[in-house]
């Protein structure tokens, strides 16, 4: 399916940001833009935050075709990759704000995995937060957004393409909650 002008230019603005680089433990090399670090096979940060409302229930959101990591998929948390000069909660709060309209909210961090499959190798930063502003979607990331309870989450696991690198946030976040 073909993506329109405006999401082409997003994803080749996108692409052209300068992203943090790292090694294989997490240290800081340097910084690139996105396009190249994906397409070297090289080592990024990332955050994924988990957004419950008051009921427990988990925000869930569907990513547009324009992405270039799993366009269309489910994801299980807002967030991206870590920004040039950014730390990873500086860059947490940025995509929580960018993708889902939610600010000035508090985030918990929950600790660190490292992610690596072809085309998609990073250092994660999980982070959860709770708020019941409603959301506001980011047009040219998020096709839609809904709170779910979490155990129907895990179900729908089975039965849609959720994004591999969160679902790996969200079992340490689990982990963590245990």
């Amino acid at each position: 399916m073909p993506i329109s002008p405006e999401e082409a230019a997003h994803r080749a603005a996108s692409d052209a940001e300068r992203v943090a680089w790292v090694d294989e433990r997490d240290n800081l090399l340097g910084s690139l833009p996105r396009a190249e670090l994906r397409e070297g096979g090289l080592i990024g940060r990332g955050t994924f935050i988990l957004l419950f409302n008051s009921a427990g229930e988990l925000c869930i959101h569907q990513r547009t075709l324009s992405k270039a990591v799993y366009p269309g998929y489910w994801d299980v948390a807002a967030g991206g990759m870590v920004g040039e000069g950014e730390s990873y909660a500086e860059s947490a709060a940025r995509e929580l704000a960018e993708e889902l309209g939610i600010r000035d909210t508090q985030l918990t961090d929950h600790g660190r995995f490292y992610f690596d499959e072809p085309g998609n190798r990073l250092w994660g930063a999980v982070f959860s937060a709770r708020s019941d502003v409603p959301v506001q979607v980011q047009p040219e990331e998020v096709l839609q957004a809904c709170f779910l309870p979490l155990d129907e989450v895990l179900r729908l696991f089975d039965e849609r393409p959720f994004c591999p690198d969160s679902r790996l946030a969200l079992e340490r976040y689990l982990a963590s909650a245990r």
